[in-house]
């Protein structure tokens, strides 16, 4: 389990589950509609080498509505949409991560972990592939379920250009 990796290329809009140094499974993702970067208020997703710093959301149901990373006890539907219109939803699971080189991409004004950046469900699943996410790195739940049941908490991640 310690030979396993993730690896989010933005440029290509792909996940990639590293398992001794070779690809196991791929997804598409949604990053940064702003591109990639490390600032505070940016937008941008964050390079680099990361960790996941904790995994949320073990059991909840696909869809469930997250909000300051605890489920709210919603499900996500076309009702919720219509009340929050424009709202970047977290949805179904959350992967949190921190950054591991010092003033790259943790501390400062380049902090990932307090700039709140996961990997996370989103209920625009048609727009997986193309950067629209406000810096995180956006999955179909279904995909992100699979993947959160791979990870582990300290689990490396390198985000590359």
């Amino acid at each position: 389990m310690h030979n396993r990796s993730l690896r989010i290329e933005v440029l290509n809009q792909k996940l990639m589950c590293m398992d001794d140094g070779h690809p196991a499974r791929t997804y598409p993702v949604s990053t940064g509609l702003a591109g990639s970067g490390e600032q505070i208020g940016s937008g941008c997703t964050p390079r680099g080498k990361h960790q996941i710093r904790l995994k949320i959301g073990e059991g909840c149901p696909l869809e469930t509505v997250f909000v300051g990373r605890r489920p709210t006890g919603e499900v996500y539907n076309s009702a919720l949409a219509e009340r929050s219109p424009g709202r970047d939803w977290v949805l179904t699971r959350i992967l949190w991560l921190t950054g591991l080189e010092s003033g790259v991409n943790r501390g400062g004004e380049v902090d990932t972990l307090r700039r709140y950046i996961y990997i996370h469900g989103t209920p625009e699943e048609h727009l997986i592939g193309q950067p629209v996410s406000h810096g995180c790195i956006r999955m179909r739940s279904r995909d992100l379920i699979e993947l959160f049941d791979w990870t582990f908490n300290g689990m490396p991640v390198e985000i590359v250009d």
